[in-house]
């Protein structure tokens, strides 16, 4: 006699779904270390099983998002929670069990923060599965109101006015702290090589030589900046 099969309560996707950004009321992103790309692979193997094997944690739950680093060393997280209450009832009652089940397959896990925003504007679409998310992550002066809102409506005003837009740039995803002091920009890119390729033609960053872009560039309140490149490994929502 056959065992019963176990259907998983999670089904795989290419990407989250920016569109219902209405919908979330809180993501949360957080990044592993893991030393090495067979470690990597490892844990993203890990995290499938802990998670193919298990409930779907909570119908708030949207979406949940593994990346993994080009570096070969980093894991990317990426939640989208309808409210953050139910990302606290998950984080009580049922996240180190997942944990736990990973940490025992992949030992010394270095965890790295756990950071709270709010979905803000987002722009592109990307229907295929991207070749690269480029993870863009700033802090602003806390003493300037709103600045990593108005930073964000910059970023975004001179890429709508760019001449000539990089090559390879599918979308741009911006979030903001709820206090206003932190930017995530999850942009997906058709590959690691367009964007490489995009910071390394003339002009500011991944943008032509214009004024818009040079006024992000010398944004005052703009404090830490930078960015990870990383390749998607898993992408999960509740199942029908």
């Amino acid at each position: 006699m056959k065992s019963a099969v176990v259907k998983s309560a999670a089904q795989s996707v290419i990407r989250p779904d920016f569109a219902r950004a209405g919908e979330v009321g809180s993501v949360k992103a957080s990044t592993w270390r893991l030393g090495t790309p067979e470690r990597q692979r490892a844990a993203v193997d890990a995290i499938a099983g802990a998670w193919e094997r298990r409930p779907w944690p909570a119908a708030a739950l949207l979406s949940y998002t593994v990346l993994a680093g080009t570096d070969g060393d980093s894991l990317f997280h990426f939640s989208q929670w309808a409210d953050g209450a139910a990302y606290e009832e998950f984080f009580r009652t049922s996240r180190d069990e997942r944990n736990a089940e990973v940490d025992a397959a992949v030992p010394g896990i270095v965890r790295v923060g756990l950071d709270d925003y709010r979905p803000y504007r987002s722009v592109g679409t990307a229907a295929a599965t991207p070749g690269c998310v480029v993870v863009v992550e700033a802090a602003f002066d806390p003493a300037v109101p709103d600045a990593a809102r108005a930073f964000a409506d910059l970023v975004l005003d001179a890429r709508a006015t760019d001449p000539a837009p990089a090559a390879g740039g599918l979308s741009g995803n911006f979030h903001l702290s709820p206090d206003g002091t932190r930017m995530l920009n999850y942009a997906e890119w058709d590959s690691e090589q367009a964007h490489a390729q995009a910071l390394a033609s003339p002009g500011p960053g991944v943008g032509s030589d214009t004024g818009q872009w040079r006024r992000v560039l010398d944004f005052a309140a703009l404090g830490t900046n930078g960015f990870r490149r990383y390749v998607p490994a898993l992408a999960l929502v509740p199942r029908p």
